[in-house]
């Protein structure tokens, strides 16, 4: 039996696309501008995500859904995945849940085969880089930034 207070980590299942799309909304629009890429892969997850080859993680404490992240799969040479759309509740932060969803997406990529995962983010979010550092993620540039919050760049060869 597992046990109720344990959170458990989740592949895709549209039952949680709304607190996909709702967690992500929220922390962007705490510290950020919602931007036009975001709605793009929040609204359209699946399409954009899923069938291209990603996978969506829900970190999930009975029933609720506490955090979530994104792998989506690389078209370029640079990397395999991009580590994206990381959120976790307010209520859920300094828990340790996305160290959970980072792990369980650093082994989900392993098992894929790849060998680069890529990463964009924002100094002023200093425990994601610490996250992120302690995870083994190196700051690189060059790469061409999807948004206009980002001011880092991180790659972490597996």
């Amino acid at each position: 039996m597992k046990n109720k207070d344990q959170v458990e980590i989740v592949t895709y299942n549209p039952k949680y696309q709304k607190s996909f799309k709702d967690l992500n909304i929220e922390w962007i629009s705490t510290y950020f501008v919602v931007e036009p890429n975001d709605v793009k892969a929040l609204d359209h997850a699946e399409e954009y995500i899923i069938n291209k080859g990603g996978e969506i993680f829900s970190a999930i404490l009975n029933d609720e859904v506490l955090g979530v992240c994104s792998l989506i799969k690389s078209d370029g040479k640079e990397y395999d995945y991009e580590l994206a759309k990381m959120a976790v509740s307010p209520k859920a932060q300094g828990k340790g849940v996305g160290l959970l969803l980072a792990e369980s997406a650093i082994k989900w990529a392993t098992k894929k085969g790849a060998s680069k995962i890529y990463l964009e983010s924002n100094t002023k979010l200093k425990p994601a880089i610490k996250l992120y550092e302690k995870l083994g993620f190196k700051e690189i540039t060059g790469i061409s930034l999807s948004y206009d919050r980002v001011d880092i760049q991180m790659i972490l060869s597996i």
